[in-house]
């Protein structure tokens, strides 16, 4: 009798990893206007994404598949007006990025340690 084969272990690469960055400047000076941008962060905030700064959200993601769903999303909950930009970067670029607060460096954020179930 044949044992069963072990799978193997996804092999987690900086390069495959990637960081969904979403940069807006959304119009905010009517009531609807506000509405919209609010409902549009709400729903990058239930998608999973953290405040970079104010109007950049990012989110990592475990493959380039994993970020096409939660660019889908992104793209779903798009404003009727204003401007969106969705950007991918791997995991080694994002970990070089230079981040000040004032005139000190600080590290660039790191992955969340949350377990991701597929």
């Amino acid at each position: 009798m044949s044992r069963p084969r072990k799978q193997k272990e996804p092999v987690l690469s900086g390069y495959r990893i990637v960081w969904v960055i979403v940069l807006f400047d959304l119009p905010v000076k009517e009531p609807e206007e506000r509405h919209e941008y609010t409902q549009f962060r709400k729903a990058l905030l239930k998608d999973g994404f953290d405040m970079m700064q104010y109007s950049v959200y990012m989110r990592h993601c475990p493959s380039e598949e994993n970020a096409a769903v939660h660019i889908g999303r992104v793209r779903h909950a798009l404003p009727p007006e204003g401007q969106v930009r969705i950007m991918k970067i791997t995991d080694k670029q994002f970990g070089r990025m230079d981040v000040f607060w004032g005139k000190l460096r600080k590290k660039a954020e790191q992955a969340s340690t949350q377990l991701v179930l597929f």
